[in-house]
């Protein structure tokens, strides 16, 4: 049974969350602010973290940058706050996912679902000095580890699955983070510059005015 974390100081939304996410079979726990969230992620056991943004004691953004420093746990950063650069912002923290309230309980069951779904995957891939493990989600350089996000982690994936064909920056956005998401294109530019970093920038090639095109090396 996949165990969640919800963080989320309204009572209420906490309840629903919990209500819709037992009913598919996860064991919940909860955290009305964010130290104690913080705290609670520490004693482990953990498979993935719903996280408001604006918590009592510790911002949801603080404990964010807190668990990344430990772990690559996927978290979904859940919001009142709309605006794109919040989003943008939260996905350079490392977040792997970004719904904004009011939503729909039905579109965070189906995200957190996807995110399960493909870290059962059990494919491997390897392509140039790059070595995908689907199922544990692990990526080696060059025999290297390399820690990175699950989102990160979906963006080489597509990648690597359509080397050598341009990419539109849209048709990249649809692909990894769904039709549904309405977030700006920019949130591409910013996850290629932080895979870019990690894995080297020989693989992600540019296409001026396109979007992005991936190659061996």
């Amino acid at each position: 049974m996949k165990k969640i974390l919800v963080v989320e100081d309204e009572w209420k939304m906490r309840k629903l969350i919990k209500d819709y996410l037992v009913k598919e079979g996860y064991q919940i726990d909860e955290s009305g602010d964010g130290k104690q969230a913080v705290e609670m992620f520490q004693e482990g056991g953990y498979d993935l973290i719903i996280l408001d943004i604006m918590l009592p004691k510790m911002d949801g953004w603080s404990v964010c940058r807190e668990i990344r420093r430990e772990s690559m746990i996927p978290i979904i950063m859940l919001t009142a706050r709309s605006e794109e650069n919040d989003q943008i912002f939260g996905f350079e923290l490392e977040a792997d996912e970004y719904i904004t309230k009011p939503f729909n309980p039905t579109l965070l069951v189906a995200r957190i679902k996807a995110i399960f779904r493909r870290a059962g995957k059990p494919d491997k891939i390897s392509r140039g000095d790059i070595d995908i493990d689907e199922g544990s989600r692990k990526v080696e350089i060059k025999g290297e580890a390399v820690e990175l996000t699950s989102k990160e982690f979906e963006m080489l994936l597509y990648f690597v699955q359509n080397r050598g064909l341009a990419l539109s920056r849209e048709k990249i956005l649809n692909s990894v983070w769904g039709w549904d998401y309405f977030g700006d294109v920019r949130t591409v530019d910013t996850h290629v510059k932080r895979l870019r970093k990690k894995i080297g920038e020989v693989y992600i090639q540019t296409i001026r005015g396109f979007g992005y095109r991936f190659e061996e090396g």
